[in-house]
């Protein structure tokens, strides 16, 4: 391993926060980890690169993919101010999706040069680190092949979405992640085609226990199971 690796991260929970604002400093840590690679690479240096973890949770808001319909956006402005929601179109992939209040989103802004340089095994490890933890809660949740995130009864009518995922990445750098549906209020994804995909259902961890989780408990594990699959340590 070069001596100039860095597998500290610096997990920061940051409450509740408006998207917008959360995308800007996502935006912020991604540019100064790039302009240190690039410094790296013009003056012939080793200083480490930073790597970061934020969780957050986010005032009712729908966001596009940069390849995303927004046709799967079923709601005018209007609508969208009456339901208290904000639209965003973003730089991450996917599609459309829903974030809100009771949810878990996840945005790891890491130097994949730091652990591996290998975009496909980063999603599978996000999407691991979800089916863990909701196997500590009993629900048995998998892959949808040709679909990120994480699924329930995938290949039956009943197959539904618990865990959305969306991610950028530019010189091995990430940033966006993945959002839990722990607590969720299920009734704002009824306004898009989520991820795009018609005729498939979302759900959430309460809806399939019948009972609201303990958010922060969630978390812990969340953050055990990615702490574990990523082998970093969390400063």
């Amino acid at each position: 391993m070069k001596s100039h690796l860095n597998k500290k991260v610096l997990y920061q929970n940051i409450g509740t926060k408006h998207y917008k604002e959360t995308w800007d400093y996502q935006d912020q840590l991604f540019q100064a980890i790039i302009q240190t690679k690039m410094d790296n690479r013009k003056n012939d240096t080793q200083t480490p690169t930073q790597n970061h973890l934020l969780f957050v949770e986010h005032p009712h808001v729908y966001t596009l993919g940069k390849s995303g319909d927004l046709s799967n956006l079923l709601l005018s402005e209007k609508q969208l101010t009456e339901k208290g929601a904000t639209f965003y179109k973003s730089n991450r992939g996917g599609d459309i999706t829903y974030h809100g209040p009771g949810q878990i989103v996840g945005y790891p802004i890491l130097d994949l040069d730091n652990f591996f340089t290998d975009i496909h095994k980063y999603l599978r490890f996000l999407e691991e680190a979800v089916i863990l933890t909701l196997e500590d809660y009993g629900i048995k949740s998998e892959r949808s092949k040709g679909e990120t995130g994480v699924w329930l009864d995938v290949g039956t009518p009943f197959a539904r979405k618990i865990c959305a995922l969306g991610v950028r990445s530019s010189r091995w750098v990430t940033m966006h992640g993945f959002a839990l549906n722990v607590n969720v209020d299920l009734g704002y994804f009824d306004n898009i085609i989520p991820c795009g995909i018609k005729g498939k259902a979302v759900t959430s961890m309460e809806a399939e226990l019948g009972k609201k989780l303990d958010f922060e408990e969630v978390q812990t594990k969340l953050l055990k199971h990615l702490t574990t699959l990523f082998e970093w340590e969390l400063i």
